[in-house]
């Protein structure tokens, strides 16, 4: 076994299970990131999250955080295994300055920078070997923005730190684990008034925008109801060494819940207005058997044989449903162990429309008024007649970005996601989410483990925004 491979696992694995249910410190306020090590997880604690906690004295709000605007916007990305994708999109970006990368792995590292000395004739710094190097990049004082695309563990500590050195935190989904973890990104956020933004880049997919834009435009009436999934068949991946799989499984061995909500819930949340106009309320959660992932292992014996006396705990389908203040309900499912196509549902109900996606369909419910040759709702929409709503409706981001988002990651939305925000620092606008969203979007990780642990009793979803949600202005992002 090679010794670096060796003690890179030996690292990830003590870091892997960061706390699910246990606070990374012991404080009830904000939380300096000197105070944060990723612990142990220690079980699922019986905890009421109802209800919100009272905003610390010298704290300001950021749903409306504007900052002093730049020519230019200086970027380092932490984690070069998902972030090579935000180094080649940033690269395209003609505004943007990657000033540093840093990843555990040398060849990583180094690789990011070839490539940015390639292509903008700038090699950028590079921080490698060890897993605390990544501090002493935050620290740099020509740096705007980190983004931070390293295992879940390693999410919050990063993003304390680099908010207490000035920078925005652009960070991985999920942006945090626990509700404790959650207030604390709210907290520091708002004390230092810098943007702690989760890059949930499945709300700037082509096919999520034009159902946003849709949804603003009216078309469904008054919205009644969402849903969303990650289903994606990762058992391969999760046996995988020197990747997610180093990290990643070790949650399915302690935790029985929704373990990654956010890529469906994200888009299904702003298409609600949930924070801005609406607001979680509760969550129902309950988990199928655990079958998939030790039958996938006792096939196969991965890695010859070394994972076979693990033990399981996680369902191979978690099922949730949220109810929001306004009385509308979200069903948010989570497998990725079963022998399936990919899907994230992508839902939405209302009065006068439903759109489904995996493959996307659209039914309106007087489709004369649209110009469309359907005659009701009973079909969906034909070929021709979906094509034509698209022409009316595509978001002004896709209309605008679309043809420079052609290879850019995940059908396009990982070059949207990074453009749109990047460009929301440049000019000191605030971006499309903020901390309220990562927060509330993220929680549902713990609350659903938690209402699995007792039986599937409803669990109440902090209110992170304090009330703010009432009068929150709606997202910009419809109108750009």
């Amino acid at each position: 076994m090679n010794k670096k491979n060796a003690s890179r696992r030996d690292f990830l694995k003590s870091s892997m299970l960061a706390g699910l249910g246990a606070s990374l410190v012991n404080v009830t306020g904000s939380a300096s990131a000197q105070d944060v090590t990723p612990p142990s997880a220690s079980g699922v604690l019986s905890r009421n999250f109802s209800g919100t906690r009272p905003r610390p004295s010298g704290q300001k709000p950021v749903n409306e955080l504007t900052t002093k605007p730049m020519d230019r916007v200086r970027i380092a990305v932490i984690g070069l295994h998902r972030g090579m994708t935000h180094v080649a999109n940033c690269l395209k970006i003609d505004f943007v300055d990657i000033v540093a990368v840093c990843d555990i792995v040398d060849e990583r590292a180094k690789a990011a920078a070839d490539q940015c000395e390639k292509h903008s004739g700038k090699r950028p710094a590079v921080y490698s070997g060890n897993e605390h190097i990544w501090e002493q990049l935050v620290a740099r004082e020509d740096i705007d923005c980190v983004y931070i695309a390293t295992p879940w563990a390693w999410h919050v500590p990063m993003c304390l730190r680099a908010m207490e050195h000035g920078k925005h935190a652009f960070v991985e989904v999920a942006a945090a684990l626990t509700v404790d973890d959650c207030w604390k990104l709210v907290d520091t956020s708002e004390r230092l008034q810098r943007h702690c933004v989760m890059l949930e880049n499945c709300c700037y997919g082509e096919n999520e925008m034009f159902v946003l834009n849709l949804a603003r435009q009216g078309v469904f009436g008054q919205l009644t109801h969402g849903e969303c999934a990650y289903l994606h068949d990762l058992r391969g991946l999760l046996f995988t060494y020197n990747q997610e799989g180093d990290w990643r499984r070790g949650y399915h061995t302690q935790y029985n819940g929704n373990l990654y909500p956010t890529h469906g819930l994200g888009p299904v949340a702003q298409y609600l207005g949930v924070g801005r106009g609406d607001q979680f309320k509760y969550i129902v959660s309950m988990s199928s058997e655990e079958m998939s992932l030790t039958h996938f292992r006792s096939q196969h014996h991965p890695n010859n044989g070394a994972q076979d006396k693990e033990t399981y705990v996680c369902g191979d389908m978690n099922t949730s449903l949220i109810k929001t203040e306004l009385g509308r309900t979200i069903m948010v499912q989570h497998d990725v162990v079963s022998p399936r196509p990919y899907s994230r549902i992508n839902a939405l109900y209302g009065t006068d429309a439903v759109f489904f996606d995996y493959p996307a369909r659209l039914s309106v419910d007087r489709p004369k008024q649209f110009g469309l040759d359907a005659e009701g709702s009973e079909d969906w929409l034909s070929d021709k007649d979906l094509k034509s709503m698209r022409e009316k409706f595509t978001h002004p981001l896709w209309k605008t970005l679309g043809e420079r988002a052609k290879g850019g990651g995940h059908g396009g939305m990982d070059f949207v996601m990074s453009y749109r925000l990047l460009d929301c620092i440049r000019r000191g606008a605030t971006p499309d989410s903020v901390v309220y969203d990562a927060a509330a979007w993220s929680c549902i990780i713990e609350t659903s483990v938690h209402s699995v642990s007792t039986g599937s009793s409803p669990v109440a979803i902090p209110d992170f925004t304090r009330g703010l949600w009432k009068g929150m202005k709606p997202l910009g992002i419809a109108e750009a």
